[in-house]
């Protein structure tokens, strides 16, 4: 977890929804998840003590709690250096089933972006078989393993998650992932979508570059939810 800004930032409004708006949060996930209740996973308290900072996330699928899927997973990505860090983690309930809810939360252009940082070869070649794995999924031409690499790591390790978890997994771990992105942030120092439209041209260059085909099953599972920080400013 970052440090997070005051009164500015992804994970500031994230903790404000889920705080203030938990229920006017969960409304618009479950509209378009089409689930019918939602509950939130705790992230786990940290030894130190600074304010808003130090709480711990979420990291990679701690959360599964099921030795075989976590073995496996070690044998998918690699158990060392950085992992995936979720901004929140639900479970969505359907009529007789329950489904992982994966989110990733952003409310400025920076954030879209990032490279793979591993240093190790042989984290760079258990990233690059994983991503080879996972655009087997989600793309239908080749695309060069390096577009996964950079710049925009971070979505596609998203991605390597739900497809291990969906494709790997036997039997498969219903999962869907919910990327968040806030409308009308105003942190000074960065470029933060005012509208929703300014978002869906990055989303769309983002899955370009990473040769995404939307119409691909497993795309289903992907949500991308708009959200202004202040949903009655215009009331």
């Amino acid at each position: 977890m970052g440090k997070i800004g005051y009164g500015y930032g992804s994970e500031w409004h994230l903790l404000r929804f889920l705080g203030y708006h938990r229920d006017y949060l969960s409304k618009e996930i479950l509209k378009i998840t089409v689930g019918e209740d939602i509950s939130w996973i705790d992230f786990g308290f940290s030894k130190n003590s600074a304010f808003l900072n130090n709480d711990q996330e979420l990291v990679g699928l701690e959360f599964i709690q099921n030795t075989q899927v976590f073995q496996k997973w070690r044998e998918f990505w690699p158990p060392t250096g950085s992992a995936q860090n979720w901004d929140a983690v639900g479970k969505i309930e359907y009529e007789n089933h329950q489904e992982w809810l994966l989110v990733e939360a952003k409310a400025h252009l920076d954030e879209v972006r990032s490279n793979c940082g591993a240093n190790s070869p042989k984290s760079i070649e258990m990233i690059s078989g994983a991503f080879e794995k996972t655009m087997q999924s989600f793309c239908d031409n080749k695309t060069p393993i390096n577009n996964w690499l950079s710049p925009y790591y971070q979505y596609a390790n998203r991605l390597a998650s739900l497809h291990f978890l969906m494709r790997e997994c036997d039997p498969a771990i219903p999962t869907r992932l919910l990327f968040i992105y806030f409308c009308g942030d105003q942190r000074p120092d960065k470029k933060c979508p005012q509208k929703e439209e300014e978002w869906h041209k990055i989303i769309e260059d983002m899955e370009a570059w990473l040769g995404i085909d939307q119409s691909k099953d497993i795309y289903k599972r992907i949500h991308h939810l708009f959200l202004p920080v202040n949903p009655n400013v215009n009331d």
